[in-house]
């Protein structure tokens, strides 16, 4: 079992960045995927980031290069660059450990002048 908790969302101009990071209440190293996702207003819950123990990552299509996802002992991190209003969402991390999923309660990024 994790508990995961998000900081770093906020309002931010277009092209601007942000960094987004998910304190994990343990040691991560074991825990074999964990990620970004997203909600629009009105929209579904969508995957933006994952990445693995040994670092293999993958990103939705629309975001690789402008979105980076990391991780270390204890935390996975969200750099955010190039953002624009379609980004605009509440950012969940995520991580899947033996079957089960864990979520934290999310941070609100808002990209708007």
């Amino acid at each position: 079992q994790v508990e995961l908790v998000e900081s770093g969302g906020g309002l931010v101009q277009p092209g601007g960045s942000l960094r987004l990071s998910c304190a994990a209440s343990r040691i991560i190293s074991d825990i074999p995927v964990m990620g970004w996702y997203r909600q629009a207003p009105g929209k579904q819950r969508e995957q933006v980031a994952l990445i693995t123990p040994t670092g293999r990552t993958n990103y939705a299509d629309s975001l690789e290069g402008r979105f980076t996802i990391s991780r270390d002992k204890n935390t996975v991190s969200l750099q955010m660059n190039s953002l624009g209003p379609e980004d605009t969402a509440v950012y969940y991390c995520n991580a899947v450990s033996f079957g089960a999923q864990y979520w934290g309660k999310g941070t609100q990024v808002t990209v708007s002048l």
